[in-house]
């Protein structure tokens, strides 16, 4: 039992700083969004590629990072 736990615990001090991301290496935000006519922002996030804006239309705008160019269109269908 003493064993196991030992394992655990190693585990997790050799895993955990991989997952964590520190302060000094955060994903960096873009500098300007244009978002289409007539949208606007409720919400943002973001991925190593890609950055997403939910808009109070109901859609979900997927850019690339690079270029800011627009890669998907997503409709949230009302319940």
């Amino acid at each position: 039992m003493i064993a196991g736990l030992v394992t655990i615990i190693i585990l997790i001090v050799i895993r955990v700083p991989n997952v964590i991301r520190t302060v000094d290496d955060p994903i960096p935000l873009p500098a300007e969004i244009t978002l289409p006519d007539g949208s606007s922002a409720a919400t943002f996030t973001q991925g190593g590629d890609w950055y997403a804006i939910i808009t109070t239309e109901n859609e979900i705008l997927i850019f690339n990072r690079d270029g800011g160019e627009l890669r998907q269109t997503i409709k949230i269908q009302p319940r």
